[in-house]
């Protein structure tokens, strides 16, 4: 089946995962892991990265490196021209700033609804505590989180798996401390964790996303619900 290099939001009536084809790449993926771009009022394009904006969209699934090659290149132009069908459009100099800014804010708002629906543990000792006792799905650390302070809770964690001798441990989040702290209202946030698998995979798309725009690929492409294998979910349609 042919994926359309552009759509109007709200256009998918099947139950399977949308997808859509990156305007650069050429390359089709699941729509949750692509970040749409729409035209604001004025002609601009801007990052859609919650796909709400009405109207024709274009994707894109490249590395920030790559974007900025293509606009610099003219390329990304030609590529949206032929998206938005010739309608007057302006590319900001800034857009991959605020494509990584929109997807920064995306993660630490889902962080932040996380919290606030009593998933997200933060504070070494209560981390400790609930890893040990086989309660914590997701463990994460701030990028410049102590090396000793995360893998004490990365051993809390693989004895409450019943995982010693194993690697598992603890994802090391792009954003730090500082980030992590102004977003979720807390003082000096550095490590966190979910106790829901639920939430651990809510939490995945927006993560994978980040990380695949700043070019960590390898990164992006580890089951971000690292703990073991949660049973499969029931599709949605958000």
């Amino acid at each position: 089946m042919r994926n359309p290099r552009n759509d109007q939001v709200g256009s998918d009536s099947s139950g399977s995962e949308p997808e859509r084809t990156c305007v650069l790449s050429g390359e089709a993926a699941a729509r949750d892991s692509l970040v749409r771009l729409a035209i604001s009022p004025d002609g601009e394009v801007l990052p859609d990265v919650h796909a709400r904006a009405p109207g024709r969209g274009a994707w894109i699934g490249v590395s920030r490196d790559t974007l900025e090659k293509a606009l610099a290149k003219g390329k990304l132009k030609g590529a949206l021209a032929r998206a938005f069908k010739g309608a007057p459009l302006a590319i900001p100099d800034d857009l991959a700033d605020r494509i990584e800014r929109a997807l920064v804010r995306a993660l630490t708002d889902r962080l932040g609804l996380e919290l606030k629906a009593g998933f997200l543990l933060l504070g070494s000792d209560r981390i400790a505590e609930h890893a040990r006792s086989g309660r914590v799905t997701w463990l994460a650390h701030a990028a410049d989180a102590g090396e000793d302070g995360a893998r004490k809770l990365d051993q809390a964690w693989r004895v409450g798996e019943e995982a010693e001798g194993t690697g598992l441990r603890g994802l090391a989040l792009p954003l730090d401390r500082a980030t992590l702290s102004v977003a979720l209202g807390r003082d000096n946030v550095v490590h966190l964790a979910l106790t829901d698998r639920g939430a651990a995979q809510r939490i995945a798309a927006p993560l994978q996303r980040l990380l695949r725009f700043q070019g960590r690929a390898e990164a992006a492409g580890l089951e971000i619900d690292n703990g073991p294998a949660p049973a499969a979910a029931p599709a949605t349609t958000n």
